[in-house]
Formats: C-alpha cells, sequence, structure tokens
C-alpha cells in the first residue's frame, strides 16, 4: 500500500484557514442557536405562567360539586390553538383537552404518566406527547382543595424558528467556505509566488553541469524576493548567498584544476625531450662496437624499456591535458568503417595469438570528428582486450549505424572485469585486477583517453561485463556537415 502524497504547502495553508473558518461557524451557529431557543423557551415560559394564574382564577368558579372538569377554551381564553389544560379533580375522570385551529374544544388522549410527571409549583418542564402533539411545555399548579391543573403551550413554533436559523447559519457558513477557499487559494497563491521564482531558480542552478569546466551562476532570486522583513525574503537573500559561496567555490575548484592541468601539460612536455635523451644514450651505449658485459647489456636494455614506458605515459598525461583543455580535436569528415577495419588489422598484427573479428556495413558510414583521434579511441580498446585477456581469446568489433549516431561496439569473451572497479573503470590510473592483466606495462590511462576523446566528440562509451563476455560500447553523434553548423576541416571542438 503507497503512502499519501504530501500535500503542498499552499494546499495545507488554505485548508487550515477553512478549517479555522469553519470551526469558527460551527461555534458562532451553535451558541446563537442556543442563545435564541433559550430566548424562545423563556418566552413560551412567560406566556405559561400568564395562562396558569388565568386558569387558577378560573377554577374555582368552574368546578362545583356536580360539574365535569371544565374545557380548555373556558380555563384559556385568549390563548391560540394547541394550548393544553387539564383539571384534575378527586373522584372525577382526568381529561386532556386543547384548543383546535378555530379555537375549539378537542379532547385528546395523552398518557397519563407523561402528563403528570410534571410536580405542581415545580416550574415548567419540557414533555414530548408524540404525534400529533408533539412537544409541549407544561406547568402544574395545586389548590387547597385538591384540584390540580396542568397548562401547557406548544413548542412547534419554538422549534421551527430554531431549526430555521440552524439552516441559514449552516447554509451561510457553507457559502462562506466556498468563497473563503477561492480567495484563500488567490491570496496564497499571490503571497508563495516568490517561493515559487526561488524553486524555478533552484531548479534551472540543480541543472547545470557542476562536476567540472568553468561553471557560470548568473541566475539570482530578484531584489524584490529577498526583503529580509518576509519569511519568503529571508529564504531568497539565504539562497542568494549560498549561490554566491558555491560560485565562489567552483570558481576556486576551476582555477585549481587548471594550474594542474596547466602544470601536467608543462611537465610531460618538459620531460619528454630528456626522456629521449636517456632513450638515445641508452641504444647508442647499446650498440657500441666494444663488447659489453651482460649485466651491463640487462641494464641497458632495462632503462631503454622504461624510458620507452615513461616516454608514452607523458604522451598520454599531455594528450589527457590538452584534451581536458579543449584542444588536439579537430572535426572532419570520418569513415568510420574504414577506421575501425584498420584499427583491427593492426590489432591482429600486433597480437596474433587473439581471435580478431570485425563486422560492419559495406557502404562507407561518416560521422564528424578526428580521424587520428577516433583511431586511438578504437586501437585503444583493442589494446585493452588484447593486454588483459590470455591467448586464444576471440574479440570481436561491429558498427551499428543508426539514424542519429553510430555504435563501435568491441566484444571480447575473457575473464572479465571485476564489478568492484567497473564504476571507476574510465577513470585515470585505473587498472584491473592481476587475473585480468598477463603482462605489466599498462599506465591505467588508455580508457581514461577513450572516454576523454569520445566525450569531446560529443559521443558517450560504456562497459558491460561479466565472466565470458566484456562488451565496450562507444556512441558517436552521426552528423552530416550541414547539420554541423558548417564547421570547417580542422575547426577546433571543446571537450
Amino acid at each position: 500500500m503507497s503512502a499519501r502524497a504530501p500535500w503542498s504547502l499552499q494546499r495545507r495553508l488554505v485548508a487550515a484557514l477553512l478549517a479555522l473558518l469553519a470551526l469558527t461557524g460551527i461555534v458562532v451557529g451553535a451558541v446563537s442557536v442556543a442563545t435564541l431557543h433559550s430566548m424562545l423557551i423563556s418566552r413560551v415560559d412567560d406566556e405559561l405562567d400568564d395562562a396558569l394564574a388565568v386558569a387558577r382564577q378560573r377554577v374555582p368558579g368552574l368546578v362545583g360539586p356536580l360539574t365535569t372538569p371544565p374545557s380548555a377554551r373556558d380555563l384559556l381564553p385568549g390563548q391560540a390553538h394547541g394550548a393544553l389544560a387539564v383539571v384534575s379533580i378527586p373522584g372525577r375522570p382526568v381529561q386532556a383537552q386543547y384548543l383546535g385551529d378555530a379555537g375549539e374544544n378537542q379532547v385528546v388522549s395523552v398518557d397519563r404518566a407523561t402528563l403528570f410527571s410534571v410536580e405542581p409549583g415545580a416550574g415548567a418542564r419540557t414533555v414530548d406527547f408524540g404525534s400529533p402533539l408533539g412537544s409541549y411545555r407544561l406547568a402544574a399548579a395545586r389548590d387547597p382543595s385538591g384540584v390540580e391543573i396542568i397548562v401547557g403551550l406548544p413548542l412547534q413554533d419554538t422549534q421551527l424558528t430554531t431549526l430555521q436559523l440552524a439552516v441559514t447559519i449552516a447554509l451561510v457558513t457553507a457559502a462562506a467556505l466556498v468563497v473563503a477557499a477561492v480567495v484563500a487559494t488567490v491570496v496564497v497563491r499571490l503571497a508563495l509566488r516568490p517561493l515559487g521564482r526561488v524553486t524555478a531558480i533552484a531548479r534551472s542552478v540543480s541543472e547545470l553541469p557542476l562536476a567540472r569546466g568553468q561553471v557560470a551562476l548568473p541566475d539570482r532570486v530578484p531584489e524584490p524576493d529577498t526583503d529580509p522583513r518576509t519569511e519568503v525574503g529571508q529564504v531568497g537573500g539565504a539562497f542568494n548567498r549560498m549561490l554566491d559561496h558555491i560560485a565562489a567555490a567552483l570558481a576556486e575548484r576551476q582555477e585549481t584544476e587548471d594550474k594542474i592541468r596547466r602544470f601536467v601539460a608543462d611537465a610531460s612536455h618538459e620531460l619528454r625531450t630528456p626522456l629521449a635523451a636517456v632513450r638515445g644514450y641508452a641504444e647508442l651505449t647499446r650498440r657500441a662496437p666494444y663488447e659489453l658485459p651482460e649485466d651491463a647489456r640487462h641494464v641497458l636494455a632495462r632503462i631503454e624499456s622504461e624510458s620507452l614506458r615513461m616516454t608514452r605515459l607523458v604522451e598520454e598525461l599531455l594528450l589527457l591535458a590538452r584534451l581536458d583543455e579543449g584542444r588536439d580535436v579537430v572535426t572532419d569528415d570520418v569513415d568510420v568503417a574504414a577506421l575501425v577495419a584498420d584499427a583491427v588489422a593492426d590489432a591482429r598484427a600486433a597480437g596474433p595469438d587473439h581471435e580478431w573479428a570485425f563486422t560492419g556495413p559495406d557502404e562507407p558510414v561518416s560521422v564528424r570528428g578526428d580521424a587520428e583521434r577516433l583511431h586511438q579511441v578504437v586501437a585503444n580498446l583493442l589494446a585493452n582486450a588484447r593486454t588483459h585477456t590470455p591467448e586464444g581469446t576471440h574479440v570481436s568489433t561491429s558498427i551499428e549505424a543508426g539514424v542519429d549516431d553510430v555504435a563501435i561496439v568491441v566484444e571480447d569473451d575473457g575473464p572479465g572485469i571485476p564489478e568492484s572497479i567497473q564504476p571507476t573503470l574510465f577513470e585515470r590510473f585505473v587498472r584491473g585486477d592481476a587475473s585480468r592483466s598477463r603482462r605489466a606495462g599498462s599506465t591505467g590511462l588508455g580508457l581514461a583517453i577513450v572516454q576523454a576523446i569520445v566525450a569531446a566528440h560529443g559521443g558517450s562509451v560504456g562497459v558491460e561485463s561479466r565472466p565470458g563476455r566484456t562488451r565496450f560500447t562507444v556512441r558517436l553523434p552521426r552528423r552530416s556537415p550541414e547539420a554541423s553548423g558548417g564547421a570547417e576541416s580542422g575547426s577546433p571542438v571543446a571537450a
């Protein structure tokens, strides 16, 4: 069972206002109805006291030794229809009578226990006789001779008036709630509009690429929405200060990265000459006309080998630094099929102990990019497969041409890449464990260069690996010269 979605602030505020208004209406209505009912009952009691006093005055003249109990019309002169009168004479039957619509005297059968539940001289009391009389307000009195007089006035008009007031208050409250809901929604929406603008700016900032590169945060909360005298203004001001702090931190980070890139590029460039000199002196000494001891020849061979490895590492670092700066990549029409076919042929010559296969379309497949760098991408992927898989591994390369992009797939049936390093596989100086590598010498920069070159071309690279199957997929956007904005051959592409 899914949890109910939380209400928005606007919805909660409107609901709280309506609940408060409804509670106020209920309390005011209940108090008003109760007050009116009490006033009407008090008025009926006053009329009842007057009617009882008149009846007590008229009973002695109407009751004799042989007379029957007097009628309601005789006891309650001038009363409206529905007035009830009962005279209980000891030894005579009790008969309840009330005034009809035309003032005529009518006999009615009522419950005796209910009728005589009113104590003489105890004040008025409300009783319900049921249909057809309904509720009455009764009062009783007894004279010294033992005659008991009970007088009652109907409460139908009182109850109807009270009900009409309750219905009127309910209808007015309901209409007020509807009007208040509309007005509160508009008012709250207007009051929260600055908060909505703050949210929009926060959303736009959250969509900016902040991971790398020069980042500008141009959006700020407008000055009217940063008034510290309001709660929303305090939020807007705090948000602007946070953006300023983030912008300063990003600028400092970018400056640090630029310094590191310049240092790496300068150091790599400066190291190329001494490394070439070390390599040349080692090779010159090894080719000297005189015979060198065996251990000296071994040392010179190791010096030459390590200088070659260091030269390759320096060249790769220099390439990465240039790619990070958006340099060293040019655009031109590149036939991907021919480029991949050449890279596979080179890999077959470099690794004859592997099985190499290439599947591509018969017709040319063109993209806009740097042919030399794209060749390096495929060569690095093939070298990665050759270096980190055992002899006899089958490595297949294929091209999948789509409408919007071209996919270059390099797949092998080697031992696979450890799952623990797959998330960081394309970072710099990341190497697989010993179970995947057959020979030493990897710099750990090959896949980082692949990702940097592909990103500079606006593409993406991904990997799927498990024991027995490793699949690298490079996707490059497929653009015609017209769609590329008329870029001329040799124009730089920013990384």
